[in-house]
C-alpha cells in the first residue's frame, strides 16, 4: 500500500484527516464521519510503520525513534499540505495526518461576514484569540485572517508566525511574512516569542498558548503595541478568559485580569458542524469584542457576566455561540440534533426547536 495513493484519496474524498494504525485499514475523516479505505484490509504493524515513515525525512525518523512521538508538516506534490502526528500504540507505529489545503480559504468561505472582517482589520494592536476544541477549524480561521492582512489591508506590515508545525503557507505579498517552526527555526514558543519582539514585528501569530510562560510573553507583546493572534482549546469566550487567569497563581490573578482588561481585543470561539445536506462542515462562532463593559467585567473578576454583555452586543458585532447555532438552524444549514447537542441548555434547546 502506497502513502501517495492514500494522500490522493484523502484529497479526493475531501477528508480532514487520515488515520493510519495497525489492525485497521487506512481511515478517512470526512465531514465528521469515518470512512475506510477500499479494499478495507487492516494494516499490518510493518505497513503502518512504513506508511508513517514515508512522510518523514531521515532526521525526523531519528527524532521519532528517540522520543516516540513527533509532529511535523509536509507537502504532497501540488495537491495539499499535511500536518502529521506520528506516535506509538501497543508497540506499533501509528499516525494521524491532518489535510491542509494549499489555497487559503477566503473569509466568506468560512462564514465570516465582511462586517466582521472589517472590524478585525480595524484592530491595530492587542490580543486576538481564536478558540475551540481540536478540529474546530481554528488554524483555517487564523490563516484567512492573516491572508487578508497580507493582501487586502493596504498597510505593509511585518508578520511573524511561530507554529508547531507550519500549516498554511503564507507568501509575502502586501506584507513581509516570516514563518518559524518549532524544532526547525526556533526551540519553543517562549524563545520564539522573545526573539520576535526584537525583530520589528507588527503582527505575531503564536500557534498555541500552551503554558503560563507563553501566555505571559504574549500579553507583554500585545501590551507593547503589537497585534498578537493565538489559539486556545477552550469552548467559549468566558472559558477562554477563565483559562488564562487560572493558569497563574492566585496572588497574580488580579494583575493578569488588569492586563487582560487592557490588552484583550477579541475572542472567537468556534465549533465545526456537519452541514444538513452532508456536503461539508460549517462553523458556528461565539464572538466577543473587548468593549469598555467587557474590560470592566474582566478587571473586576466578573467573568460569569460576560455572556450578558455578548448577548446584548449584536450592534458591536458580538454573538453567543447559542445564537450562532440557532441562526444556522433557521437557515437550514445544520440539523436539529447538532443544535440540541451543542446548546448550553439542552432543555431550552428542545423547547426552542420543537
Amino acid at each position: 500500500m502506497d502513502i501517495g495513493a492514500i494522500l490522493e484519496e484523502a484529497v479526493r474524498r475531501q477528508a480532514s484527516d487520515v488515520l493510519l494504525s495497525a489492525g485497521a485499514p487506512p481511515t478517512y475523516h470526512v465531514f465528521g464521519r469515518l470512512e475506510r479505505h477500499e479494499p478495507a484490509e487492516p494494516l499490518t504493524p510493518a505497513q503502518s510503520q512504513r506508511l508513517a515513515y514515508d512522510v518523514m525525512n531521515e532526521e525526523q525518523r531519528k527524532l521519532f525513534e528517540q522520543n516516540w512521538e513527533l509532529d511535523l508538516g509536509f507537502q504532497y506534490r501540488e495537491l495539499a499540505r499535511f500536518r502529521a502526528s506520528v506516535y506509538r500504540q501497543r508497540g506499533t507505529v501509528a499516525a494521524v495526518l491532518r489535510l491542509i489545503p494549499l489555497r487559503i480559504p477566503r473569509y466568506p468561505e468560512i462564514g465570516i461576514s465582511e462586517q466582521l472582517m472589517v472590524r478585525l482589520l480595524g484592530i491595530p494592536n492587542g490580543l486576538v484569540l481564536v478558540t475551540g476544541p481540536t478540529g474546530a477549524g481554528k488554524s483555517t480561521t487564523v490563516a484567512s485572517y492573516l491572508h487578508y492582512l497580507n493582501t487586502e489591508h493596504g498597510v505593509p506590515r511585518h508578520i511573524i508566525t511561530i507554529e508547531d508545525p507550519i500549516e498554511f503557507l503564507l507568501p509575502s505579498q502586501g506584507c513581509v511574512i516570516d514563518q518559524r517552526e518549532l524544532g526547525i527555526d526556533t526551540k519553543n514558543y517562549v524563545i520564539g516569542l522573545r526573539s520576535a519582539l526584537r525583530q520589528m514585528p507588527h503582527v505575531i501569530f503564536v500557534g498555541e498558548m500552551r503554558d503560563r510562560a507563553t501566555m505571559e510573553i504574549a500579553l507583554t507583546a500585545a501590551e507593547t503595541g503589537n497585534l498578537v493572534i493565538s489559539t486556545l482549546a477552550t469552548q467559549s469566550a468566558s472559558k477562554t478568559i477563565h483559562r488564562i487567569i487560572d493558569v497563574f497563581p492566585v496572588d497574580h490573578q488580579a494583575e493578569i485580569r488588569a492586563r487582560l482588561a487592557l490588552g484583550l481585543r477579541a475572542v472567537f470561539s468556534q465549533v465545526l458542524l456537519r452541514r444538513a445536506d452532508g456536503r461539508g462542515r460549517i462553523a458556528a462562532r461565539e464572538v466577543l469584542f473587548a468593549t469598555s463593559a467587557v474590560a470592566n467585567l474582566i478587571r473586576e473578576g466578573k467573568i460569569h457576566l460576560l455572556n450578558n454583555v455578548i448577548a446584548s452586543g449584536a450592534s458591536e458585532g458580538m454573538a453567543l455561540l447559542d445564537d450562532s447555532l440557532l441562526e444556522l438552524y433557521r437557515q437550514k444549514l445544520i440539523g436539529k440534533a447538532d443544535v440540541i447537542s451543542r446548546l448550553e441548555d439542552p432543555q431550552k434547546a428542545k423547547r426552542i426547536l420543537s
